[in-house]
């Protein structure tokens, strides 16, 4: 059997890892929703009311297995990491309650208005529904953001002896929700949301353009996918960018605030200065790939580039290295891999983003056939980008769940078995790969169903509304 710390670290590993692609569907789905919305309102094109009812059912899914698997998420704070849960309760808890009482109830209560009301309800109560559903979303992702930020960059708060038991106790509310990560956090969780249901949207549709423009198969509703297609790439030409330039300055963060996860990420061992940041790294032998160190690897690099991300200009900065740290390191190989396939999947995404421009604005966005591929060969790289992302996140903070507060080792349920936690983590592999299968069918009938011909959409009754004609008479339209 498996230790209970290590089945505690996996069986809460798994769960995020899975229950993560739930949320990053929904909160990237809802400005896409609130546009189409607006436009199907405004323009009454049956193209775009085509695009919301389309996406919107993609979104419904997604909420609701979103729900069911974060929800177990929380429970594991009790199940398997209780000593944590009461030691950090009093500020962890916080958020965690106002996520589900604000922001999930907001988003629950409109998604039913949303989902099922448009002939039901006028066009601005439908409007504000479209909107409130997308701000309950992102406002969810403020509260849980809030405490996963806290425990990387703790503030505002300080140690009590309680019943003998050192706790967390809040001292100040705003020192510790606007603790200096959250910002950081919050943008490139959301712009990375939006980016991946972008790759996600052109994935689909240059598949369907491919079949129609370069095999020359007659494809339904072809028109339909070209505008999701266009749609996808304005947005991917935004965030894609963004989200590097963003990563920038996060990374100058992270080696400030958490300089050893910054050393974990460049496998830097000894301090040195003019560090490489490898863009491509190649182990030298085998070994290298479960314990990476900077000067062994063979790569693609950029002369001083981790020095220049860690100082913010100054290729021949230092950076301090593992060695130098008490605590012991985090697992290096797993944090130094993710890091270098998340940087590389963002660069990859500003390729796709500015191709598919550059054959927008050339005419030949439909008739480039290797463009297609590549979109389609991205389709679920922007949220394989979120999951690593997340790894370095996560993994590069350990040994610590509250860093320089509380061990991960120390926050486990201290009554815990290794037996208990095994076979509880093996029962979580099995339904959540379960879950993550029955989602990936029900999305690939939609995406297959494609979506509604006109002649499917519903008629919506919009109230008479009083006019004036030329003549000067007083009359009304339905």
């Amino acid at each position: 059997m498996l230790d209970p710390v290590i089945a505690s670290r996996f069986q809460f590993a798994v769960t995020t890892i899975v229950h993560i692609i739930f949320p990053v569907m929904s909160m990237g789905l809802a400005p896409f929703l609130i546009y189409f919305t607006w436009k199907d309102i405004r323009t009454e094109k049956a193209v775009y009311e085509q695009l919301r009812r389309f996406w919107t059912k993609i979104f419904a899914i997604s909420f609701v297995v979103g729900t069911v698997t974060g929800i177990v998420l929380e429970f594991e704070f009790g199940t398997n990491f209780a000593a944590f849960s009461t030691a950090a309760g009093e500020l962890f808890g916080g958020p965690l309650a106002i996520e589900g009482m604000m922001a999930f109830m907001l988003e629950a209560t409109f998604l039913g208005v949303f989902v099922f009301g448009r002939d039901r309800v006028g066009n601005v109560l439908y409007m504000v529904s479209a909107v409130a559903v997308g701000v309950g979303t992102w406002l969810s992702a403020v509260w849980i953001l809030i405490a996963n930020s806290w425990m990387q960059t703790p503030r505002g708060y300080e140690l009590v002896t309680e019943g003998g038991q050192t706790v967390v106790h809040l001292t100040d509310p705003v020192a510790a929700y606007l603790n200096p990560r959250f910002g950081y956090m919050y943008i490139h969780m959301q712009n990375a949301a939006v980016e991946s249901v972008a790759l996600f949207m052109a994935g689909i549709a240059a598949y369907y353009v491919f079949r129609h423009h370069v095999w020359g198969y007659q494809v339904e509703h072809v028109s339909f996918w070209e505008t999701t297609l266009k749609i996808a790439l304005v947005a991917l030409i935004i965030t894609a960018p963004l989200q590097v330039l963003h990563g920038d300055m996060y990374g100058r963060h992270v080696a400030e605030t958490q300089p050893q996860k910054f050393a974990a990420m460049e496998a830097v061992w000894e301090t040195e200065s003019y560090v490489p940041e490898y863009l491509i790294a190649v182990p030298t032998d085998l070994g290298d790939i479960t314990d990476p160190r900077a000067k062994e690897l063979f790569g693609l690099g950029i002369p001083g580039g981790a020095s220049w991300l860690a100082s913010g200009g100054d290729p021949t900065a230092e950076i301090r290295g593992l060695n130098s740290f008490e605590s012991e390191a985090p697992p290096v190989a797993i944090v130094f891999w993710a890091f270098r396939a998340m940087v590389g999947l963002g660069f990859w995404f500003i390729l796709l983003a500015f191709w598919g421009g550059y054959r927008w604005w050339r005419g030949q966005l439909f008739e480039d056939d290797l463009l297609h591929k590549a979109l389609m060969g991205s389709t679920v790289l922007g949220i394989v980008a979120v999951e690593v992302g997340w790894i370095v996140t996560e993994v590069g903070r350990q040994p610590w769940v509250i860093q320089g507060v509380m061990k991960t080792s120390e926050g486990v349920s201290p009554g815990l078995t290794g037996t208990e936690a095994t076979v509880t983590l093996a029962g979580f592999v099995i339904v959540y790969a379960a879950l993550l299968g029955l989602y990936s069918y029900v999305v690939v009938r939609i995406i297959r169903a494609g979506p509604p011909g006109s002649d499917e959409l519903e008629t919506v009754d919009v109230p008479e509304r009083e006019r004036e004609t030329p003549s000067g008479e007083v009359t009304t339209d339905d």
